[in-house]
């Protein structure tokens, strides 16, 4: 990461208008943003969705931490100030792909509330449509699943700093949508947020 902001930057202006590239795509690009515990569902869910979208015609791509931490975000730990810049480097993908005219679905941990805040401020800011998404499964079930055996070497202490364990959750107060994975089948939950994205990327019929 480099050590200031560069100050010696000019702004391309582009000749294609966002609405122009979102005719192309026949919907609106959005950022479907994913949060919750390790184990509550987040990337079945983007999957699922992800191939739900395509059989509908819609453009959409998922970014998930997991392989974002295999590239882009390699070079970041797990420290409070990489995870924030985890979040930051994700939020700013998303939101050029959501410009461009995709369904972007982030599958992310992103366990503080300010992160998540700020992604939704700066798709704001460039008139993204952003919709937070909390992916709700209580911490003993999501241990039971431990899909990837983390819960089980974090109470082991191989691993620190684990989300639920010893590290904060800040659960959304306030999300465009909660789905309890607990409660719900795969398909139920895939089901209802693909009408939420569905009804939010239909295109102005004056466009």
């Amino acid at each position: 990461m480099p050590s200031q902001s560069a100050t010696n930057l000019t702004q391309t202006h582009y000749l294609i208008a966002t609405s122009e590239r979102e005719v192309l795509s026949g919907h609106r690009g959005i950022v479907v943003w994913m949060t919750g515990l390790s184990g509550a569902g987040k990337s079945s869910i983007a999957v699922g969705l992800d191939q739900f979208l395509n059989q509908q015609r819609q453009r959409s791509f998922i970014l998930d931490g997991d392989n974002l931490r295999s590239g882009l975000c390699a070079d970041l730990s797990f420290s409070d100030k990489d995870r924030h810049e985890n979040i930051r480097r994700a939020g700013e993908v998303a939101k050029l792909m959501a410009e461009a005219g995709l369904v972007v679905i982030c599958a992310l941990i992103s366990p503080f509330a300010a992160d998540r805040h700020m992604v939704r401020e700066s798709c704001e800011k460039s008139s993204v449509p952003f919709m937070e998404i909390f992916i709700n499964a209580p911490l003993e079930v999501c241990e039971h699943r431990d899909p990837k055996h983390l819960y089980q070497r974090a109470r082991a202490g191989t691993i620190s700093g684990f989300t639920g364990i010893d590290s904060p959750y800040e659960a959304p107060i306030k999300p465009e949508l909660e789905l309890r994975t607990d409660l719900n089948t795969l398909g139920e939950c895939i089901h209802q947020l693909a009408i939420c994205i569905l009804e939010k990327t239909k295109l102005n019929p004056s466009t």
